[in-house]
């Protein structure tokens, strides 16, 4: 087993140029075999029986014509047809002849002739075909005998001998064949010059955006299928661009993230030990601050973690029926203390039950991030707005802000990690940056249509669509 994997392994790859020098030979021999077998096997049989079909018309044409024309028909006949015709008596006495200097003509002073003119005249048939090689000059011939008014008319025809022809024609298939080889090298060198140039190119340019190099162009060619190739690398290296500044962005705040709570922790922990240590109340505040860091590194962490899990496909849904109308109220008094202490006004309008089906944890990790979200970026007001309304076949949950809004640009990348379309805004709650890449993820895993829709200086609505 290890052998041939080996041997697969190893298997010799060929060059664009290689094949279709290969392709257009192959092509070329198969053309010049097909002539071959057409122009020398079949020449032969094909000329007889084209003779023998000359023959038959001229026939039918004498039956059909009057006796008055014959003269001249037979005449025209055989100046026309290259075939020379006589008239008889029943003793094979020839009475009239026409084109008699005809090369080759044999019905006078040939044996062999004779004979079949005679087997004729005394067969008392109207007509017989013959086809034979001429003894005296040894070359193939057809003789047709007709009998019309006590009168003989015998048509000679040669069958010419098309060995020569047919050498001649061998010669050219060959000087046909090397021709072929020679223009088909030409063509496969420019043919894959023109095809092999702008995917070197291709290549040479991916392996720099492979390099993280993305300052690269990939140009048009002329060439639909690597035009297409070229466009669907433009757009990769367009999103590893941006891949790449989200990166640099997420890193920048989780470190951000990371550092602030570690900080502080420090801090009052030093703060303690030093200072607060010996009066109780101070203690207890600092250590208060101290628990409530830790909780923020924790919901970091945390969002990270399910984050990671969701985007690699390990989360499985729980699902089961529960009323999201009660599990919104629940979630909405965790936010009493900014409603009292900052002046937050969140309205919910929503009837009494909504039962769904559903993972209850994480729909409520999304209705969670939503409210956060709005909370972040809400306006002066202060005002923020969960609804919920009920449709045919499903409950539509959105969630309003009345912030700044967000262009229409930048709409579909506000999913992503990290990505803030406004470096400014509130931090009342605690947030990570991750969550509405969290929403997102859980909402595809749920397979529901979700969405935004946004008014610049207006604020943003933020929706998903349960179905019933």
């Amino acid at each position: 087993m290890e052998w041939v994997i080996s041997l697969n392994m190893k298997k010799k790859k060929t060059s664009i140029q290689a094949k279709t020098l290969i392709y257009l030979l192959s092509f070329n021999i198969v053309i010049i075999i097909l002539l071959w077998i057409c122009q020398i096997s079949i020449f032969d049989y094909y000329y007889e029986k084209e003779q023998i079909s000359n023959m038959d018309d001229i026939i039918n044409s004498i039956k059909q014509s009057d006796s008055s024309e014959i003269p001249t028909l037979l005449q025209d006949i055989s100046y026309q047809n290259e075939v020379c015709i006589a008239i008889t008596d029943d003793r094979n006495n020839i009475l009239n002849m026409y084109n008699p200097n005809m090369k080759g003509c044999a019905i006078t002073g040939n044996s062999t002739t004779q004979e079949y003119m005679l087997s004729f005249i005394n067969s008392n048939s109207d007509f017989r075909a013959y086809q034979f090689v001429n003894d005296d000059k040894h070359v193939s011939a057809l003789l047709y005998g007709l009998k019309d008014d006590g009168y003989y008319m015998f048509i000679y025809s040669n069958l010419e001998d098309i060995s020569d022809f047919t050498l001649i024609i061998k010669r050219q298939i060959m000087y046909v064949c090397f021709l072929g080889i020679f223009i088909a090298v030409i063509i496969s060198i420019f043919l894959s010059t023109k095809i092999t140039d702008p995917i070197t190119e291709i290549t040479k340019k991916a392996k720099k955006l492979g390099n993280g190099n993305y300052d690269v162009d990939f140009k048009e060619s002329g060439i639909k299928e690597i035009d297409e190739l070229a466009d669907t690398l433009s757009q990769a290296q367009k999103e590893m661009v941006k891949t790449d500044e989200l990166r640099r962005d997420l890193m920048a705040n989780v470190s951000h993230d990371l550092k602030t709570p570690l900080t502080m922790i420090k801090a009052y922990a030093e703060m303690i030990r030093d200072i607060s240590y010996k009066d109780n109340a101070k203690m207890n505040e600092h250590l208060a601050i101290i628990v409530d860091e830790t909780d923020r590194l924790t919901v970091l962490v945390n969002d990270i973690l399910d984050l990671s899990k969701m985007q690699s496909n390990a989360d499985v849904l729980k699902l089961e029926k529960f009323n999201l109308a009660t599990e919104i109220k629940s979630i909405i008094k965790k936010y009493q203390i900014i409603k009292e202490t900052e002046q937050y006004t969140i309205n919910v309008e929503m009837p009494d039950e909504v039962i769904i089906k559903a993972d209850k944890k994480k729909i409520n990790q999304v209705i969670y991030n939503l409210v956060n979200n709005a909370i972040n970026y809400t306006g002066d007001d202060k005002k923020v707005t969960v609804r919920i309304t009920k449709h045919k076949k499903y409950y539509l949950v959105e969630v309003i802000d009345t912030g700044k809004g967000i262009k229409e640009e930048e709409i579909p990348y506000i999913w992503d990690k990290y990505y803030k379309n406004d470096k400014k805004h509130q931090r009342n709650v605690v947030s990570t940056g991750l969550g509405l890449s969290i929403v997102k993820q859980i909402l595809e895993l749920h397979n529901y249509e979700y969405g935004v829709k946004s008014v610049l200086k207006k604020g943003s609505t933020f929706y998903f669509k349960i179905k019933i």
